[in-house]
């Protein structure tokens, strides 16, 4: 059993963790084959994502000390945590995996985004969402639409002038 001072360090390297993340999410981890598990962990590593197994004393603590609240319902029984950046991708993995498995026993807890704690329904809900590239396009789409109208706007009295200049040609070769 490792002393105070151990865990203390454990504690400190949690609250890292959660200060670094944008996104984490706890899931529960049993009924995972050992080769599942290690599918899913170089799925994680992947997208740069950090997948750990930690005492639930042990991150309650950290969570504490950090100001995040809420979490204490959700740490019990065995518990993994997927700690990134981003805060989509460890929420679409864990789901697509769970899914393509067709896993009854792995499901996820909750999560915690930006310092404020959500639930399952929660975290599918994030995972849900298209990718950030995706997202980016929407965005770009939706700026260039307006543009896109206006220089159509603009032309339409130039191209007017086009096909008036085009009838009065006609008009003199018939002549």
């Amino acid at each position: 059993m490792p002393n105070i001072e151990e865990k203390s360090l454990v504690v400190s390297e949690i609250k890292e963790k959660f200060q670094r993340s944008s996104g984490v999410v706890l899931a529960d981890y049993r009924g995972l084959t050992v080769a599942q598990a290690t599918q899913l962990r170089a799925e994680l590593r992947k997208a740069g994502v950090e997948y750990r197994v930690l005492k639930n004393t042990l991150v309650r603590r950290a969570a504490d000390e950090l100001g995040v609240e809420g979490l204490d319902s959700y740490l019990k029984g065995p518990t993994a945590l997927a700690f990134s950046e981003d805060p989509v991708a460890p929420a679409k993995i864990l789901m697509d995996f769970a899914k393509a498995n067709k896993l009854k026993k792995f499901q996820i807890k909750a999560g915690v985004l930006e310092g404020r704690v959500i639930g399952a329904e929660g975290v599918k809900a994030l995972a849900d969402l298209p990718s950030r590239e995706v997202l980016l396009t929407m965005v770009v789409r939706g700026m260039q639409a307006p543009l896109a109208g206006m220089v159509n706007v603009l032309q339409g009295p130039i191209r007017k002038m086009g096909y008036a200049l085009e009838e009065v040609r006609k008009l003199k070769a018939a002549q």
